[in-house]
């Protein structure tokens, strides 16, 4: 078997910079040097140590990294001379900004569906963007960098996981007994609750307690609903941005929702709530009022 082959793929910024004895005069050259300086120091006085060798040798990869990611956004050729005349024309601060407010707003996306009052606490947010920052911008000069790509792959993930809390929210502004406040969001487990309590007519249910889902019970197994025709009154409702993340909960648990397969049999109700709660999460209320 023959071994991989690997492509080296140095930072877009180092690419660029080595075109300068070809593409670049002495001013232009000295100009860069001392942008670069300049963003150095500062990212070494606001991220890592301006005081220690160590310090500042990180805050140039920081800002290797910060000026590629940029780079790699404002060149749509994928050419590194175009990334040069980039640095050139529109200057390094520039570029640098460009990448830095890309980390920034993608800091700014929720990680996970789980949703709390810490998120938006500035600490937590400030601490959050530094850690982001490093993780993806720390660039070695001499070594492949794949930055661009793990930001982007961030990127779909972090704004799949804002579509499915944006759905969790219009669910719980929609509630039929009025909206939920709670600060505290688990958006798995809202859109979980309303594909469940759908199938029984279609009633927006984005927050249950226990006696909710004993009378949801009774009625399933009383009145034995047609669970498609419950599906399609909530989606009906749904408005078409956030169709698309109930559509795929109600296709999920069309053939694989173990609550809305066990409710039809004589399975016992303690049975039945602890597997709703799998899916629900916090936002199923099991102790009595």
């Amino acid at each position: 078997m023959l071994p991989a082959i690997v492509i080296e793929k140095l930072p877009r910024l180092v690419r660029a910079i080595k075109l300068i004895p070809a593409l670049a005069n002495a001013d232009e050259a000295i100009g860069l040097a001392d942008e670069l300086s300049s963003i150095t120091a500062m990212v070494a006085e606001k991220f890592t140590n301006d005081r220690t060798a160590e310090g500042i040798q990180r805050a140039l990869m920081l800002t290797i990294g910060g000026m590629s990611l940029g780079l790699e956004h404002l060149v749509d050729d994928d050419s590194d001379e175009t990334a040069l005349d980039i640095l050139i024309a529109d200057g390094a601060e520039y570029v640098f900004q460009a990448g830095f407010r890309m980390i920034r707003d993608l800091s700014a996306l929720p990680e996970d569906s789980l949703v709390g009052e810490y998120d938006t606490d500035p600490v937590y947010a400030g601490r959050r963007l530094k850690e982001l920052f490093v993780d993806i911008c720390t660039a070695d000069p001499n070594e492949s960098w794949t930055g661009y790509d793990r930001y982007l792959g961030q990127l779909r993930q972090r704004e799949g996981v804002l579509a499915i809390v944006n759905a969790a929210k219009w669910l719980r502004k929609n509630h039929y007994e009025g909206p939920v406040t709670d600060p505290d969001l688990n958006a798995e487990g809202v859109i979980a609750l309303a594909t469940i309590f759908a199938v029984d007519g279609g009633t927006i249910v984005a927050r249950a307690g226990q006696k909710d889902f004993e009378r949801f019970v009774k009625s399933v197994r009383k009145n034995n609903p047609d669970y498609e025709t419950g599906w399609a009154a909530l989606l009906e409702k749904v408005p078409p941005p956030h169709r698309a993340i109930v559509a795929e909960r109600v296709a999920a648990y069309r053939d694989n929702c173990t609550v809305l397969q066990n409710i039809r049999t004589k399975a016992p109700m303690t049975q039945l709530i602890a597997e709703l709660e799998n899916y629900a999460g916090s936002e199923l209320d099991t102790e009595y009022p």
